[in-house]
């Protein structure tokens, strides 16, 4: 059966049926997953600072410690969307959300950069698989909502990375880095365990014409053989260009995140309680910015809102990254997390609209490739030029994703204006 188009559908529909309960019910499960990540993934980036330090690592030996996330998330990545297609998105979201949460725990026991990036392995494994898992678990309950809800999952990402991030901030004058992580394990095992009960018992009923022999569109299939060769070859190349876009924004997000509160502890003399807030500033712009996103695309379009946003986020990243100050950089960091808000989620509908679910998957491959493997790339850079310098590699690609963004404004086959 060819891959229907359910993320046009969700977008594009004009009349919404009455939401089923059981929806609701996995909407809400499904957006605490979304949340749980963003806290966990918060929690370890704010104690950063403090596991270098215990460690004893160089930017360049961190660096490598941190390919280590990149390395064990990009491997899950790929064996991910094989694991959702044989069990199923939700049971991998559930399994995923407990192994990251017994993994937090392990960066602090480390006493070297090699044991660090050894463990971050495993950290990375279920971050990516995670990540996927939660990702394709909304394909499909956008498509049964009919509603443009994607950014509302990224917007719970963000607000969990917010508090995971307020409340590094508080503990860190008080908690060594291994009580607090460890702390994080039963918050997310219990968390884990009450909205994954949902996930797992609810059903979701596709709509009347995505069933076989009803309405609904015919998918690429429908249109006949001749040309089919170069349409799909065309639609691939789409697919992964707005990857790549997605990419280019990720990496600003992962840069921020790891390296953020680093630049305002080392290069700028900010305490560990304002580094925290560095990567604060990021998550809570960046949860402001995608709560407006239906809004935001209705009013201005999918491309304009993309090259708008990569233009913002290169803007306040050179501000951040060159500021002589600790407030000018944060109110960057803000800046650049509001302009990177909705580039990744327009990415990945923009995929899925060109291919289907299978589209948001490589997509969504791609772009969590850039946040994982940002972060060792600007310990590399660090190392070689400083991190202000490294830094500005961000701003570099926002710029390119928006150019990207202008560049292909005119192809596919549902482009917004």
């Amino acid at each position: 059966m060819p891959t229907l188009n359910k993320i046009g559908m969700a977008l594009t529909a004009s009349r919404r049926p009455p939401t089923d309960p059981s929806l609701t019910r996995l909407r809400v499960a499904l957006t605490t997953f979304f949340a749980l990540d963003g806290f966990i993934f918060a929690g370890w980036v704010v104690r950063i600072p403090a596991i270098k330090a215990q460690v004893g690592a160089s930017a360049s030996e961190l660096g490598l410690a941190l390919l280590g996330v990149s390395a064990g998330a990009v491997a899950t990545m790929v064996l991910t969307g094989g694991l959702c297609r044989r069990f199923g998105s939700r049971r991998i979201t559930v399994v995923t959300g407990v192994l990251m949460s017994l993994s937090i725990a392990l960066p602090p026991l480390t006493h070297s950069a090699l044991a660090l990036g050894l463990v971050l392995l495993a950290f990375g494994a279920a971050y990516g698989g995670m990540n996927v898992a939660i990702n394709s678990a909304a394909v499909d309950l956008v498509a049964a909502l009919r509603r443009p809800v994607m950014s509302g999952f990224h917007a719970a990402y963000s607000l969990g990375g917010l508090l995971g991030a307020a409340l590094g901030g508080l503990l860190a004058p008080h908690l060594s880095p291994t009580t607090h992580l460890l702390l994080l394990t039963p918050v997310g095992l219990l968390v884990a365990a009450v909205a994954g009960r949902t996930l797992l018992t609810e059903r979701i009923t596709p709509p009347a014409d995505d069933r076989p022999g009803r309405g609904g569109s015919a998918g690429p299939a429908a249109e006949g053989t001749a040309g089919a060769a170069p349409t799909v070859q065309r639609t691939g190349l789409l697919v992964a260009v707005f990857g790549l876009i997605a990419l280019c924004t990720a990496y600003g997000e992962g840069a921020l995140a790891e390296w953020g509160p680093l630049h305002i502890q080392e290069d700028l003399g900010g305490g560990q309680g304002i580094a925290a807030a560095g990567y604060a500033a990021v998550a809570s712009a960046m949860a402001l910015g995608r709560l407006s996103g239906t809004a935001l695309l209705e009013r201005l379009g999918q491309t304009r809102a993309l090259v708008l946003g990569g233009l913002t986020a290169a803007a306040g990243m050179l501000l951040g990254a060159l500021a002589p100050s600790v407030w000018l950089a944060l109110t960057g960091f803000a800046v650049t997390g509001l302009g990177l808000a909705n580039l990744f989620p327009v990415a990945i509908a923009r995929a899925g609209e060109l291919a289907g679910p299978s589209g948001v998957a490589a997509a969504s491959t791609l772009g969590y490739g850039g946040m994982l493997l940002g972060p060792p790339s600007i310990g590399f850079l660090a190392d070689a030029f400083g991190l202000p310098t490294a830094l500005t590699t961000v701003a570099l690609l926002a710029a390119t994703a928006s150019a990207i963004a202008y560049a292909v404004r005119n192809l596919g086959t549902r482009t917004s204006p």
